[in-house]
């Protein structure tokens, strides 16, 4: 099947969404070859990944993933594809406290550092989450602390099978892009950073096919993969099946303007330290980001009307010191 498939894509074809599913099932359950692995993978990267193949390719990987049962309604989730290269602090993940902070149920996915020195799992361990609880114990963080950490290598137990292709090849494939689609929690709600401006209205339109209710698809013009400070970003919003694409400027929400410098993080422990001074009220351009991220995000999970009602929960989840609450809940929850 997979070989088929290879040289469908080599005549510069797409595969049909089913298609897609049979290779991935193929990769997901051992049955292909690390040879024809990687010649798929180039293939599809050469060519170009259509929104057929990734809708496909992230059904599959949903399916084999360790669900995660959440009863409340709109799910947050702010994971991003990394890989912008910019080096940043942990901006997504530390929006996701402010959001929850402000009443959004969050099921962060995440991982250690794809591009940076330190990834969401690596800071959120920095910080004393324990990162590595089991399905239950996660459940119950997203149901009693309103926020729980999904953690990507203990969930995706079949990314076993692509993980040394993966290694080998070095170079970016379809699964870069994979992981934020793929929520075990089954997220509907979506602030997703990506490293590649061509990818905002691609990604959203593929959630609406896997069933997501309202999604924000962001791109920085400075190249981050989250809503920059810095200039513009490019939005691609979903939201009642249908996309439409943007632009926002932080001006826009009277928000100054930062420089890139600015913005940039270092290794686990200068991050978490950052982390703290923004939870603990700092003003300054770290904190800035995070507001704009957070409002993007509390907005995306239909708890504020638009982004700069969002941005005013967000402040008040800092000022109030509920954002750092839910931390500590955290942090005391999952070492319990």
């Amino acid at each position: 099947m997979i070989k088929e498939m290879i040289e469908k894509i080599d005549r510069k074809s797409d595969l049909s969404q089913k298609e897609a599913e049979l290779v991935m099932e193929e990769i997901m359950t051992g049955n292909a070859s690390p040879e024809d692995m990687s010649a798929f993978l180039l293939a599809l990267r050469k060519k170009g990944e259509a929104i057929d193949e990734i809708t496909g390719a992230a059904s599959i990987m949903r399916k084999h993933a360790t669900k995660i049962s959440v009863s409340a309604k709109n799910v947050l989730d702010t994971c991003g594809t990394g890989g912008d290269g910019a080096h940043t602090f942990n901006i997504s993940t530390i929006s996701a406290f402010v959001a929850a902070g402000a009443g959004v149920v969050v099921a962060k996915h995440g991982n250690r550092s794809v591009s940076s020195k330190c990834g969401s799992a690596d800071i959120l361990k920095a910080l004393g989450v324990n990162i590595e609880c089991d399905t239950k114990k996660v459940e119950a963080c997203i149901a009693e602390v309103g926020i729980g950490f999904l953690f990507a290598p203990l969930l995706h137990g079949a990314m076993k099978h692509a993980m040394p292709v993966r290694k080998k090849l070095g170079v970016r494939t379809i699964f870069n892009i994979l992981g934020p689609l793929t929520n075990p929690a089954g997220a509907r709600h979506q602030l997703l950073g990506v490293f590649d401006g061509s990818l905002t209205k691609q990604l959203a339109n593929v959630l609406g096919k896997l069933g997501s209710t309202h999604v924000l698809v962001v791109h920085g013009d400075d190249g981050l993969d989250e809503v920059t400070t810095t200039t513009d970003t490019v939005v691609s919003e979903l939201i009642n099946g249908v996309v439409k694409t943007y632009k926002i400027n932080p001006r826009d929400f009277g928000i100054e303007v930062a420089k890139p410098k600015d913005l940039t993080g270092g290794d686990t422990l200068v991050n978490k330290g950052i982390a703290e001074e923004i939870l603990a009220g700092k003003k300054g351009p770290h904190r800035d980001i995070v507001i704009l991220n957070a409002g993007c995000a509390i907005y995306a999970a239909d708890k504020a009307k638009d982004i700069k009602s969002g941005i005013e929960m967000a402040n008040e989840a800092i000022d109030s010191g509920k954002a750092l609450q839910k931390l500590k809940t955290l942090i005391d929850f999952t070492n319990k």
